[in-house]
């Protein structure tokens, strides 16, 4: 079970009151497994934020199979996928206010101390603009904040136990989210299902388990994981780091392919349907997700392949009438260039997202259930945010 072998992060309250937080350095996956610890907001947004891991001599302690990285300057890892994006930032929140002298000594002499909060949030907000789950997530955490007493005490008391209630929250959604996807699929392919994927959505990309790899874990669970492809997912390659080491860490029958391979793998070796994740879900069912899924979906409505969305509840934005509306985050030049291995001073245009339109979707996987369109091929998203809220 992935609760077991792989970990995001690991997340701790001592006795005295002081969380801790450590987060897996992605950057160092699949040849090395390392934690990185996270001791302040600025550290949860770096991580969030940067692609890539900068030159530093980090203090290294072996802890069983792991590696547990001390950083005396910002953090020098990436954490990726929309669902753990919003966990470690309200975990970085709650450990910066319980572990930073920094900030307890500020926060103590600050004459709003819910005001001086609100800002901190407001900073972490801005670490990845497309991701909807960071907004409500921080948004949440906002409401708490608003209703708690006056007191500082009572006020980070009650951050730090809805942090630890978001955590658990979160790996309760991901196993829901795979039942669903699950269930949906072997309605119709009783005799295992043929996948295909993109990026990583498992559990390196959540607080455990995962959504469109979730789905895939839960028929691996029933006997019924025919195969997975998983498509590399140029420029970082996601899913040859991550969703391959994850593939393998579970024994999945999986293959990977260069994202130019789809066309030809879908034609020739065949799948049922490719499941992806999403960062944001328009009111009409347009998804944002990693760049590459929109040209998937186009390549499964060619072969007859369906093409599901997997993705928490939080990620169904009804405030945006279509992907039109969605701010897409470009990456910095040399990230294309440092990967591709393409001459210094190229030009280039690095779009982190893409946008599939709701045409192309079969449906959309959720913990509250699969929405599938109506007869005029329409997502009613809207009515099932309000149903489900």
């Amino acid at each position: 079970m992935a609760t077991g072998k792989l970990r995001s992060l690991i997340f701790d309250v001592l006795q005295d009151g002081r969380a801790t937080l450590s987060v897996l350095d992605q950057l160092a996956l699949p040849h090395e497994t390392k934690y990185c610890e996270v001791k302040n907001v600025e550290d949860a947004w770096d991580a969030i934020r940067s692609m890539v891991s900068r030159a530093i001599n980090p203090a290294i302690l072996l802890v069983g199979l792991s590696l547990v990285c001390s950083y005396t300057v910002s953090l020098l890892q990436r954490i990726r996928g929309a669902p753990l994006i919003a966990i470690v930032a309200v975990l970085g929140l709650a450990v910066d206010l319980t572990s930073n002298d920094k900030t307890i000594s500020e926060l103590n002499a600050a004459p709003d101390a819910k005001q001086f909060i609100h800002l901190k949030m407001d900073y972490l907000k801005t670490s990845r603009p497309t991701a909807v789950n960071l907004f409500n997530a921080i948004q949440e955490l906002m409401d708490i904040v608003d209703k708690a007493p006056d007191s500082t005490g009572d006020i980070v008391t009650a951050i730090v136990t809805h942090a630890q209630f978001m955590l658990e929250r979160d790996v309760a959604d991901n196993k829901a989210i795979g039942n669903s996807g699950a269930d949906d699929l072997l309605s119709r392919f009783p005799e295992g299902v043929r996948l295909v994927t993109i990026c990583n959505t498992g559990s390196l990309a959540t607080a455990s388990w995962g959504t469109a790899l979730g789905v895939a874990r839960e028929l691996q669970s029933r006997g019924k994981l025919e195969s997975i492809a998983a498509l590399e997912t140029r420029p970082y390659n996601q899913g040859s780091r991550l969703t391959a080491y994850e593939i393998m860490v579970e024994e999945m029958n999986g293959t990977l392919i260069c994202d130019s391979m789809a066309a030809s793998y879908l034609k020739s070796k065949g799948a049922d349907a490719c499941v992806v994740g999403a960062d944001r879900v328009c009111a009409n069912g347009d998804t944002a997700n990693k760049i590459g899924t929109f040209n998937l979906s186009i390549l499964a409505k060619t072969f007859g392949v369906e093409f599901f969305v997997a993705s928490p509840f939080t990620t169904l934005d009804t405030s945006l009438a279509s992907g039109d509306q969605i701010e897409i985050e470009e990456r910095p030049t040399d990230e294309m260039i440092n990967t591709g291995n393409a001459p210094k001073g190229m030009s280039c245009w690095n779009p982190a997202f893409d946008v599939t339109p709701a045409t192309y979707i079969t449906g959309i996987i959720t913990e509250k259930g699969v929405l599938k369109p109506d007869a005029d091929g329409r997502f009613d998203i809207k009515g099932f945010v309000a149903r489900h809220s």
